[in-house]
């Protein structure tokens, strides 16, 4: 397997809210997708979004699960500053605030919230991570 991630897809209650909230709300260019799904164009990769239901069923497993699911995505940034807007717009487009901006206690500056359907998402400085274009890395 080569190392790399192509897609994200996540498992949505209604899939135009959430695409609503990923498209509007955080920014992320949505590109032209079947109405059951929304797809979204990131750098290197695709975030997707599916009912639950679909997915679940897809997959052969069970939809049902609540909690923390093992997962959590993680959005880079590169100042404290950015982290505390990042945090700012996904909360005043809908997200669920679970940690205020803070100190990591491994050296970094970071928060978390929760999407719509309460996928975790962390925004996150890290001094000792390059998240820039490769070829413009100092």
């Amino acid at each position: 397997m080569k190392p790399r991630i192509s897609m994200v897809s996540l498992g949505v209650k209604d899939v135009a809210a959430s695409a609503g909230f990923y498209r509007e709300g955080l920014g992320l260019p949505q590109i032209e997708s079947p109405p059951q799904v929304a797809f979204f164009k990131l750098d290197g990769a695709w975030l997707g979004l599916c009912e639950r239901e679909h997915l679940a069923k897809d997959a052969g497993v069970s939809s049902r699960g609540q909690g923390y699911t093992a997962i959590n995505l993680c959005h880079n940034v590169v100042t404290e500053r950015e982290v505390r807007r990042v945090m700012e717009d996904a909360v005043h487009a809908g997200a669920a605030e679970v940690k205020k901006p803070q100190p990591a206690s491994w050296g970094g500056y970071h928060g978390y919230f929760a999407d719509p359907d309460g996928h975790l998402w962390e925004v996150c400085y890290n001094p000792f991570m390059w998240v820039g274009p490769p070829d413009k890395r100092a």
